[in-house]
């Protein structure tokens, strides 16, 4: 029997967690010397402009790294597709080393932009070709904002399998989809050997194996490197012998010249993002348990870029207090990390008292959010713009909303209201009302923090 070993490393969601990536280094490092042949592969949210070093850089410090590693392949995650402008994210890849597989992802004009390509052909030999597809999480609202065609996987997969699995020996999907529409990919296409997933940030110590194709996902924030064996047989044209198994970077020695890197480019970030946005006299304060001038001026500020009369936020948003004295570009960011945008949401007044009420129960208050762009602790009391309401307080503590106004008159149950507040409640559990609703506008680029700059700038006083 003649066989073909190779191996396939895999990293996803880093988020711009740099904590483990002076060990993913020294541990690659260690791997070129061993294996061969390998892939080394990124399946997206690398970058996340949460991080002052992808923010100031708009990521090509992100991928600046990737280069350095050796990364072969790489696909894009949300937090590179939609809280990047457009031009940014055309500009991202720019100085890669390494190709971009993203089937996909169009332009308005249904072409794909010239520095992705929907699958990639890697010759590990002359009897082994890899085909590997690239697809990302189809998030459409926000894609359409950003002048972006985003399409569902099923509306590209099955001719490129069809196509590549002509072409290729073994066939791997690069997925920014969550382990759950993996799961249905495997079960719903054949051909396909290997799903790299991401998005999810599902920890698979052994993979997962499903109608004879290996998942694998890696968690997030590099504390883990998925390491992937396989062996070929090239008469029998499949592969005979398959394995996954996560290495855990907190017990690898870090690269002390990553460090190093890392620790200047942290020093250079910060400097870039020192700009002067105002100066305030006083402070303005900001507690994520009672409502406070910071963060009214946000939620106000929030109302005020959506065109709308009424808005709500939660408090937890922001981080800490603002000024006093000059406040930077690189303090807001501090203060107000998230990639989260405003949006404008049409709902009945019976959703929106359920969505008020909701907002004042202890689960949502008290809530430690991971995940939904929210960078925060926790969510905190929630601010209202243009909107009274009275509470009663329990005998528990707990608060119960007794009446709420809009323009002095009671909410009208059948009546629709234009609310302005946070992308992040637009998503599953948090608001369920908001989900629901049929007509949402998302406005993009902006950030919350590019909102609370023009707050600021309005405000400033010497």
């Amino acid at each position: 029997m003649a066989t073909i070993p190779f191996t396939i490393y895999h990293m996803n969601d880093l988020h711009s967690h740099f904590t483990y990536w002076p060990q993913i280094v020294s541990y690659m490092k260690k791997e070129r010397e061993q294996t061969a042949p390998y892939l080394l592969l990124d399946l997206g949210d690398h970058a996340d402009r949460s991080h002052v070093i992808t923010e100031a850089t708009m990521g090509k410090a992100n991928v600046a790294l990737l280069n350095e590693l050796g990364i072969d392949y790489a696909t894009i995650g949300n937090n590179e597709g939609i809280t990047f402008s457009k031009e940014a994210l055309n500009e991202l890849y720019a100085q890669a080393s390494f190709p971009v597989v993203v089937a996909n992802l169009f332009d308005e004009d249904g072409k794909r932009p010239s520095w992705a390509t929907p699958y990639v052909l890697h010759t590990v030999s002359e009897q082994l070709t890899i085909g590997m597809i690239g697809v990302t999480a189809p998030f459409t609202p926000f894609y359409r904002e950003l002048g972006w065609d985003v399409r569902r996987h099923e509306e590209v997969l099955p001719q490129l399998l069809e196509d590549v699995r002509k072409q290729a020996d073994v066939v791997v999907l690069l997925s920014h989809l969550g382990l759950f529409r993996d799961e249905e990919i495997a079960e719903q296409y054949e051909g396909i050997d290997l799903i790299c997933g991401a998005h999810t940030h599902h920890v698979l110590p052994e993979g997962k194996r499903l109608y004879g194709t290996l998942i694998t996902q890696a968690g997030r924030g590099g504390k883990w490197l998925g390491k992937v064996e396989v062996t070929y047989d090239t008469k029998a044209r499949c592969i005979v012998e398959s394995s996954a198994q996560l290495i855990d970077m907190e017990k690898e020695d870090p690269d002390q010249a990553t460090h190093l890197h890392l620790e200047h480019l942290n020093r250079e970030a910060k400097q870039h993002l020192s700009q002067e946005v105002a100066y305030l006299s006083q402070q303005l304060t900001v507690d994520w348990f009672i409502p406070t001038e910071g963060a009214q001026l946000l939620c106000d500020g929030i109302t005020e870029w959506c065109g709308a009369d009424i808005g709500m936020m939660n408090a937890g948003v922001l981080l800490e207090s603002i000024g006093p004295n000059i406040v930077t570009v690189g303090d807001i960011h501090r203060i107000c990390p998230h990639p989260i945008n405003p949006c404008l949401v049409k709902m009945t007044g019976d959703a929106l008292l359920e969505t008020i009420r909701r907002a004042y129960t202890r689960e949502i208050i008290e809530l430690e959010l991971k995940g939904f762009g929210f960078r925060g602790k926790v969510l905190g009391t929630m601010l209202f713009t243009g909107i009274d309401i009275s509470l009663s307080e329990e005998r528990d503590g707990t608060l119960e909303v007794t009446e709420v106004k809009i323009a002095g008159e009671p909410v009208v149950k059948e009546q629709l209201y234009e609310l302005a507040t946070l992308d992040m409640y637009t998503f599953g559990y948090l608001f369920p009302k908001i989900a629901e609703s049929q007509e949402k506008r998302y406005f993009m680029p902006e950030m919350l923090r590019d909102v609370l700059a023009w707050q600021l700038k309005k405000i400033e006083h010497r």
